[in-house]
């Protein structure tokens, strides 16, 4: 198995120096680089093209959020990790919203960390559980603004049960056990889906979904 190539972004040296050590004794994670502003960031991406950059926010000069919407929007390939002191909402959805994979804090532990790694290098969307525990408050509706047959009118009747079931946290081979799907019929329905809501993935689509009362 290939290993998952990458690149840390962070401007305190004691930060990625721990990264780096971490990284380099697994045999599934290689280290290609290291930056400590968001123009290395951004320049490094280009050069290097990693599967990972873990991104801090706060970095001299252009900050994390504007480094991974430039990087994303020439490398679209590239999956975003931020990894942060921040939890508060905006910095969250911020960085969701430039198109980041992921958001852990700082300060999680080692497995959490290579899995969360491992986690977006495969194109899944991953949270510490501090920020997915304030997702699912920020986005459990105390009363709805549309029933679900209002919700999305463009998508077909799977495609509407398909994204209630992405919204209430089922993995696409749960979503194809309880529908009686392939795998990859649900994943043809989930691009489907993406495409018409006009998001770039899974974490976008749930934000849609629980914003309109689903799940």
């Amino acid at each position: 198995m290939e290993s998952i190539r990458v690149l840390i972004a962070d401007d305190h040296p004691l930060f990625r120096d721990g990264l780096r050590t971490l990284l380099q004794s697994r045999a599934e994670t290689e280290v290609l680089g290291e930056a400590a502003t968001g123009e290395e960031t951004i320049a490094k991406a280009t050069t290097l093209q990693p599967d990972v950059i873990l991104m801090d926010i706060n970095m001299p000069g252009t900050n994390g959020i504007e480094a991974t919407r430039r990087i994303l929007h020439t490398s679209p390939h590239i999956s975003i990790l931020v990894v942060t002191m921040y939890e508060d909402d905006d910095s969250v959805f911020a960085a969701m919203r430039a198109g980041a994979r992921g958001y852990l804090l700082k300060g999680a532990d080692q497995d959490e960390t290579l899995r969360a790694i491992q986690a977006v290098s495969h194109g899944e969307a991953i949270f510490s559980p501090a920020i997915a525990r304030r997702l699912i408050r920020y986005f459990t509706p105390t009363k709805a603004l549309t029933t679900p047959a209002q919700a999305f009118p463009e998508l077909t009747e799977r495609e509407h049960e398909i994204l209630t079931l992405l919204a209430q946290g089922h993995t696409n081979a749960e979503i194809a056990q309880r529908l009686v799907l392939s795998p990859k019929t649900v994943r043809n329905h989930l691009s489907n889906v993406f495409n018409k809501l006009q998001v770039a993935d899974r974490a976008q689509a749930i934000i849609r979904a629980r914003e309109a009362g689903l799940g």
